[in-house]
């Protein structure tokens, strides 16, 4: 059984001040390392183990990268702390609810490739997650080696979100990862994303020391008979910062994170400020100050078009089921009088 020193778990002085008074005998904090349906792998200075979901009470959902209270006499947890970070998505299908992807993140990489899969849409999106919580974001692209010159698409990268770094590397190549070495000093933790094919499984086994870790998730049979990975995990690296494995990211819906798009898009926000309506939506009205830099050619026409995409998107996965179905209704009822309108002046006629 392996054992950590709380500090290179990631325990930090956010989460030591809210340990208010002394804690109780058998108490001890713990991490949450594994996330599956049934059970939790925690790490505590102890050593790992598997213990049983609980549910606190404010009901939100414990995530990969969660600080625990574990009663060790029960084997139980009984506090969540705080989280210094969260990332979260609308979760795939039609119910609208929230999924936490991971908590207590230092560092996001986001990782596209240097071929036909980079996309800057989708490096928009991740970034904007990553602005929301208040984390650090790194462009990775991969498979630089297989083309002549990455930097028209590292500058195109760069271009996405103020200051924002991005390194071209070939994910196979550990001397060719080094640039990525001052975040991953032990304590820290690393979350990956990045789209099926962009090389984000090849940079994870590589750092990771040629582990497959992408063997090691817990799979199980879902109800239309398809495997479907269920777990998200952290694993320690050599270097000793802790790499968060979170499967299922295909379909990254984003769910309020206003705050962060205008922070990726921080040149559009700055210019809408100047709008003559408040209410401006940017696309006809008259004194629009951010349809001038468009015209003007300050602002590309397409990255607007993005902006405005993922406002909406945003926009709509904060409504509530409750005032999804009250729309709902309230259409229905209105569908319902404009029919009966119109049979009443048939039957007039």
């Amino acid at each position: 059984m392996s054992q950590y020193d709380l500090n290179k778990l990631g325990w930090s002085n956010f989460f030591q001040q809210q340990v208010t008074e002394p804690l109780p005998a058998n108490h001890v904090p713990a991490r949450v390392t594994g996330v599956q349906r049934s059970s939790w792998l925690v790490a505590t200075e102890l050593g790992e183990q598997k213990i049983s979901p609980a549910i606190f009470d404010d009901e939100r959902p414990v995530t990969v990268g969660d600080w625990l209270l574990l009663d060790t006499t029960n084997e139980k947890a009984v506090f969540r702390f705080e989280s210094r970070t969260l990332f979260k998505r609308r979760a795939p299908g039609t119910d609208r609810r929230l999924q936490l992807i991971a908590a207590n993140v230092d560092t996001l990489f986001v990782v596209s490739s240097c071929n036909q899969d980079f996309n800057e849409a989708r490096i928009e999106r991740y970034l904007a997650i990553a602005h929301e919580a208040e984390v650090m974001a790194i462009v990775i692209l991969t498979k630089a080696d297989l083309v002549d010159d990455p930097s028209d698409m590292v500058s195109a990268a760069a271009r996405l979100s103020p200051g924002l770094l991005v390194e071209a590397v070939n994910a196979l190549d550990r001397d060719s990862l080094k640039c990525l070495e001052p975040w991953l000093c032990a304590g820290q933790t690393i979350a990956v994303l990045g789209s099926s094919g962009v090389g984000k499984s090849t940079l994870t086994n590589t750092l990771m020391g040629d582990t497959d870790v992408t063997t090691q998730s817990i799979r199980e049979d879902d109800d239309k008979g398809r495997h479907t990975t269920t777990s998200r995990n952290m694993y320690l690296l050599p270097d000793g910062a802790w790499l968060m494995d979170t499967p299922g990211m295909r379909e990254l819906q984003l769910l309020d994170v206003k705050a962060g798009i205008d922070d990726v898009f921080a040149e559009i926000s700055s210019l809408a400020q100047g709008c003559r309506f408040a209410d401006c939506s940017h696309e006809s009205e008259p004194g629009c100050s951010v349809l001038a830099a468009v015209e003007g050619g300050e602002i590309d026409a397409k990255r607007l078009k993005r902006w405005r995409k993922l406002l909406r998107e945003d926009a709509l996965n904060r409504e509530s089921i409750a005032d999804r179905r009250a729309r709902g209704k309230a259409t229905g009822r209105l569908y319902k009088s404009i029919i009966s309108d119109s049979h009443q002046k048939k039957g007039r006629s």
